[in-house]
């Protein structure tokens, strides 16, 4: 005879956790113009962020990186601008602007028209 206690069954799962494809899409299946905006749209986040204007704003606030995002979504903006249409341009250029003359703003020395973050790409921005 065996004193054999019996083996713990492991606990059935309530529900099956949703597996990593089943949560996203397939990037093949994203349309260009959205994945462009959405990246734009995360650089103004991120560049906002770093000039100070989220809450907390001056804890955050770091005019370099700003000028490197502002810099950056310049690029996007200005190269892809013709391959997502006027549409969907037009408000990416806007909320482009104010973070270039929020910069300027925030800018202890600000740069001269022309020399602030993207405007190598845009041209020289006047408020």
């Amino acid at each position: 005879m065996s004193d054999a206690t019996p083996s713990p069954t492991p606990e059935e799962p309530e529900e099956a956790a949703p597996g990593f494809d089943s949560m996203t899409r397939d990037i093949a299946d994203v349309p260009a113009v959205e994945v462009i905006t959405t990246v734009a749209v995360h650089l103004m986040s991120s560049a906002a962020v770093n000039l100070g204007l989220a809450e907390d704003g001056e804890k955050h606030k770091d005019l370099d990186e700003a000028r490197k995002l502002i810099q950056a979504l310049a690029g996007l903006i200005t190269a892809s601008a013709t391959e997502i249409s006027s549409f969907h341009a037009a408000p990416l250029r806007d909320g482009l602007k104010s973070l270039q003359l929020a910069f300027r703003e925030a800018s202890a020395v600000p740069d001269e028209p022309g020399q602030g973050p993207g405007e190598k790409y845009t041209g020289p921005v006047y408020g």
